[in-house]
């Protein structure tokens, strides 16, 4: 008498998991096992636990190497869910039996499985367009039939003798994939021998005629013996949808988890297939008018009637997703894309996102962030979501801290932003989407202590330790206070001090000043002490101060080019601090840094531009640095080197002034004058310089330019701008020959 009885099925099929159900029913087994990690035998039982929310997966990790793991996605749909409560339900003993994951991370290797192209020739042969349309409606869309489970073993013997040989590189890959089987055939023999007489194995149909003869004793022996081991743990991980979408392929997962979920509770239940179509429509009709769509009763009676028809001159006996999907985008879409995206996002992969109860075992730190996201009804969702929060009240700032410490911590659940135009700096906005490898980096995390803080402060404190560079310890620091981690802002305002001390580098200080700002900034909101910070922040802007001239000198293209940022970047940090002693020595530096001999193009222009918007430096001074920055233009034997640096100039000084041209009278004046003093011979020598630079505008600003320099050229009344250097005498000369021309 056969005391074992294999039953094949596909990872996460309806159709499978209502015929096994069925199958169960009649066997009722002594012993369920079911592929999957025996590591987690012992944590199998939460997946009957009441606030069990699937999809749920069973993670399988390294203790020491948290990042090596595997997952295991169970839906409500899955065959193994069903076989798995069947048991539970019945008080059943239930098991995992395949191979260890300690052994497969030990060897750090994975199983090879058969090529999706092995499947594709099968359903092109039967007459369909790909293997999935083949198993959906051959197996999935089932309502009766436990005599499917004898046809897939047929199945899947015959194409196990016709696959290829592989490759040799996957050779490893199938003696793992031998080795699992033989710890499926292992944990079979086992259970016969503890006297079980009706052993039901559930397991992925490809490996199902491998678990027929159990004679392979020595075979098996052999394969399994002296393994490597490594210690693992395992846990429960909540899951998503898409997730599971994205592992498609045989043995992985699905493409349309939302469908199967549609089949597994309603479709398979509904008397006809006819209802099983009609009833996903209206759910997609439902959809399309809560996004403001048109989809009315009477279009999703006309695209089931499509559907209906396309299954017919297709040969099927209903419709499957591909006809609902083509009568879908033609009935209820008009043909639009973008609604059929839509639909494939929140209906055919879906948004679900499943949750682990409270009380699953579980490392310290993630319960600390289920208490936390509870405390602060923060919760995960798989979609991204906005979130504003009020720094200002006290439930939004705890909020703001604990996603600052996640990102701290590598766990980025929230996305910072700032909306266009807004100017408050007490309000943050943040786009939330949880992603399922959040727990593997959770325990990654844990090792730095057992809560966010706690964890956070001593990330922070490590990284801090081991940072030599001035730039990324305000940088840190600039996180940190965000993060409101007091204890650790101390050891890092320590460290900038001891780096700060003992740097000569000029942009070095320069790239680690605005980080420092902008902590001096958020101060009085985030409640920190300042007086140390303002004494770093005045300490390396008088340095930076000090050494700026000479580090100017003799830059070359790509230097000089990150110095001039870093100029406007300290011009920014001055200006947000208002500090009138500091803006004046850094006027000083600036003014001193033009006496430079081989200052690069780009500096002296983007120093005469930031002197200028301050006053510093007079119009009639910058005309007069413009016009010898590009007097050379008008040389004959002008050298490319040369006609460089005068581009680098008008680079430098016109940089970010799209707008400000439009809008500055000064600037536009001071260079619409600059170039209608030109000589035509020398405006023709410059012409190339100015396409260079007016190049880097958007199309839209070069036409507000256009139109604004065409105005001001039509105006009978052009009011010239004030330029050093203008010949009052000759311009009042031609002026009766302009008013003759203009008939005046």
């Amino acid at each position: 008498m056969n005391n074992h009885h294999i039953f094949g099925i596909r990872h996460h099929g309806p159709g499978s998991a209502l015929a096994l159900r069925q199958a169960l029913e009649e066997l009722d087994p002594d012993i369920l096992l079911v592929e999957g990690p025996p590591d987690g035998n012992a944590i199998l039982h939460w997946l009957n636990h009441p606030q069990m929310i699937l999809p749920t997966a069973v993670l399988i990790y390294r203790p020491d190497r948290p990042q090596s793991a595997a997952y295991y996605p169970y839906t409500k749909f899955s065959p193994e869910t069903q076989a798995i409560r069947f048991a539970l339900e019945r008080n059943r003993p239930v098991r995992f039996a395949d191979l260890p994951q300690k052994y497969l991370m030990a060897a750090q290797t994975r199983p090879s499985l058969p090529g999706q192209e092995l499947f594709q020739t099968l359903a092109e042969a039967t007459g369909y367009r790909s293997y999935e349309e083949w198993w959906n409606l051959a197996i999935e869309q089932r309502r009766d039939s436990t005599a499917v489970f004898e046809a897939v073993m047929e199945l899947m013997a015959a194409l196990r003798q016709e696959s290829p040989p592989e490759e040799n590189q996957e050779a490893d890959g199938l003696l793992w994939a031998a080795r699992r089987e033989a710890s499926m055939r292992q944990a079979i023999r086992e259970a016969i021998a503890e006297g079980y007489r009706r052993v039901a194995f559930v397991c992925g149909a490809w490996h199902a005629p491998a678990l027929r003869n159990l004679s392979t004793i020595q075979e098996d022996r052999e394969l399994l013996n002296d393994l490597p081991e490594v210690e693992v743990e395992a846990t429960w991980v909540p899951w998503t949808y898409g997730r599971l979408a994205m592992h498609s392929g045989y043995g992985a997962g699905i493409l349309s988890p939302g469908w199967y979920d549609h089949l597994w509770t309603r479709g398979l239940a509904d008397d006809s297939v006819r209802d099983t179509a009609a009833g996903w429509l209206a759910q997609v009709s439902a959809l399309l008018r809560d996004q403001g769509f048109s989809a009315s009763p009477a279009n999703v009676i006309e695209a089931l009637r499509l559907a209906e028809a396309l299954a017919a001159l297709r040969g099927l006996p209903f419709p499957g997703l591909p006809e609902l999907n083509e009568a879908v985008i033609a009935v209820l879409c008009g043909g639009d894309q973008t609604q059929m995206d839509l639909i494939r996002r929140k209906l055919i992969v879906g948004e679900r996102m499943g949750m682990v109860p409270p009380d699953t075992p579980m490392v310290p730190l993630a319960c600390d962030l289920l208490r936390l996201q509870k405390e602060l009804e923060l919760f995960p969702e798989p979609e991204p979501l906005p979130l504003k929060l009020d720094l200002r009240q006290e439930v939004d700032l705890a909020r703001s801290h604990l996603l600052h410490r996640l990102r701290l911590l590598g766990i980025p659940w929230g996305e910072p932003g700032r909306m266009r135009g807004q100017t408050n700096m007490a309000i943050e906005n943040w786009t939330l989407q949880w992603q399922p490898d959040f727990p593997v980096r959770i325990i990654e995390a844990s090792l730095w202590g057992n809560t966010v803080a706690e964890a956070a402060t001593a990330w922070v404190d490590d990284a801090a330790d081991r940072t030599r560079k001035l730039v990324e310890l305000t940088g840190l620091l600039d996180r940190v206070i965000l993060a409101d981690l007091p204890q650790a802002v101390a050891a890092i305002v320590a460290r900038i001090e001891d780096e700060s001390a003992v740097s000569s580098d000029i942009p070095h200080m320069m790239a680690a000043l605005p980080p420092l700002a902008r902590v001096l900034r958020y101060g009085s909101a985030r409640q920190i002490d300042q007086q140390t910070l303002q004494k770093i922040v005045d300490s390396l802007l008088t340095r930076i101060c000090i050494g700026l001239p000479s580090t100017c000198a003799a830059m070359d293209d790509e230097p000089a080019q990150k110095m001039a940022d870093q100029l406007s970047s300290v011009t920014a940090v001055v200006h947000t601090l208002r500090d009138p002693e500091q803006a004046s020595q850094w006027h000083d530096a600036l003014l001193a840094t033009l006496k430079q001999s081989s200052l690069h193009g780009i500096l002296d222009g983007r120093i005469s531009r930031i002197l200028l918007d301050d006053d510093a430096l007079t119009a009639e001074a910058a005309a007069r640095r413009m016009e010898g920055a590009l007097r050379r233009s008008s040389s004959a034997a002008l050298s490319p080197d040369q006609a460089a640096q005068s581009a680098a100039w008008l680079d430098g000084f016109l940089a970010g002034s799209e707008l400000l041209l439009i809008h500055d009278r000064r600037l536009w004046a001071l260079l619409d004058g600059f170039i209608n003093e030109l000589p035509a011979d020398r405006f023709l020598q410059i012409l190339p310089l100015l396409r260079r630079v007016f190049s880097g505008y958007s199309e839209a600003a070069r036409r507000q330019l256009q139109e604004q320099a065409q105005a001001v050229q039509d105006s009978p009344l052009r009011e010239m701008p004030v330029y050093a250097g203008f010949d009052h005498e000759r311009a009042e000369a031609v002026l009766p020959l302009i008013k003759e021309i203009l008939g005046e």
